[in-house]
């Protein structure tokens, strides 16, 4: 077995309306492990440095007030094939084009406020892991 570490973000809509733990809930019924979690304020500063490859966008600036609105939950998650497999659980990042049962069909509510963030590469799901968890132990267990 291949397993691998990727990175979610509960976002702040989906984390301040109560919906983490069944967020977490659903990740674990789809084979992943939680290898550590935080909740976390982000400031602009944090918010612009994480979403910098995404600053020529149109959509950047409401996405990093969107994302320093309220707390969110970073979250190392490890299972066989991590990038895909949590790209397909969470579904569409419009939500209206979401599959059904994914985290976005199930809690996200508009194409901004999709609930979840995930890793869309090993790369920078590396790059991303030590954004949040840098010097965390990465345990094999």
């Amino acid at each position: 077995m291949n397993e691998t570490d990727t990175l979610t973000i509960i976002k702040p809509d989906a984390f301040g309306a109560g919906k983490a733990g069944h967020i977490i809930a659903h990740l674990e019924d789809a084979g992943f492990r939680v290898v550590a979690a935080t909740v976390k304020h982000l400031t602009l500063d944090e918010a612009r440095a994480f979403y910098a490859v995404h600053r020529e966008r149109p959509f950047f600036s409401s996405l990093v007030e969107f994302m320093t609105s309220g707390p969110c939950m970073p979250l190392l998650l490890r299972r066989e094939d991590a990038v895909p497999e949590l790209r397909s659980v969470i579904g569409a990042t419009d939500p209206a084009e979401a599959d059904e049962g994914t985290v976005r069909a199930l809690y996200a509510e508009s194409k901004e406020r999709n609930a979840i963030h995930a890793s869309d590469s090993a790369e920078n799901a590396e790059i991303e892991i030590a954004f949040f968890f840098a010097g965390t132990e990465r345990l094999r267990a």
